[in-house]
């Protein structure tokens, strides 16, 4: 796609955001302008900045909850202790209910140190992050936005390790909790309902999220660091 396609495509969603209402912005051709853009570093200045206003506002309309990034961040963060609470909570009351708060612990864990994992890696090669939200009922844990124009700046291999992030943190989450569940004396059933949650959450990356989720953006930036050309300067 040439400049001038971009510029084009740019306008028209510019365009259709003038307009009250979600907004498509896939079908106005922005994933296949942002293609381009990644792939050459004078493109990425230029057009950086407009397309992360358009993905904001699109995302804005798009999303069915959401919150700035700062609060979201806090509620995350707060979350996690609570759930390393009740976890170790279980240290101090006998079977089978330490099992119970050991499991119960463990999902509060899933829920909070997926979008921690990309905020830590991501800022750490310079990402930004705009909201905490929910997308969609059928997919009810908290994800973190992007501010685009910082994440179109970054590497490609950097932005693949952020997507990659989330998803390793709550992979090994049930299995670091194993070691909880030694130490603890915990029953027999919750040593193997952490196994199971923990394949469960293997086997759906490798059915489900390399082609829908964080690994499909893993292997799409990969992909784009063969190709991508050094930003000026």
């Amino acid at each position: 796609m040439e400049s001038h396609e971009i510029e084009q495509v740019l306008a028209a969603c510019e365009h259709r955001l003038d307009q009250p209402g979600p907004v498509d912005v896939g079908s106005l051709g922005l994933w296949k302008a942002v293609a381009a853009v990644k792939r050459d570093g004078a493109l990425t200045e230029k057009h950086a900045d407009r397309i992360a206003r358009i993905d904001d506002e699109a995302f804005r309309r798009w999303a069915l909850w959401s919150i700035p990034i700062g609060v979201g961040e806090a509620l995350l963060w707060a979350g996690t202790l609570i759930a390393l609470g009740v976890v170790a909570a279980g240290y101090y009351v006998d079977s089978p209910l330490n099992g119970v708060l050991l499991i119960v612990g463990t999902g509060g864990l899933l829920v909070t140190t997926h979008g921690l994992g990309h905020l830590v890696v991501g800022r750490r090669f310079g990402i930004r992050f705009t909201w905490l939200f929910i997308g969609r009922i059928q997919q009810p844990q908290p994800g973190v936005k992007t501010d685009y124009a910082s994440y179109l700046r970054t590497p490609a291999a950097r932005r693949a390790w952020m997507h990659a992030s989330g998803a390793l943190v709550t992979k090994a989450i049930p299995f670091i909790m194993l070691g909880a569940a030694f130490a603890m004396d915990a029953p027999a059933w919750s040593w193997m309902l952490l196994i199971v949650i923990g394949l469960v959450a293997i086997i759906t990356d490798v059915a489900w999220s390399t082609s829908k989720s964080d690994w499909k953006k893993f292997r799409r930036e990969m992909a784009l660091t063969r190709v991508s050309t050094v930003p000026p300067g």
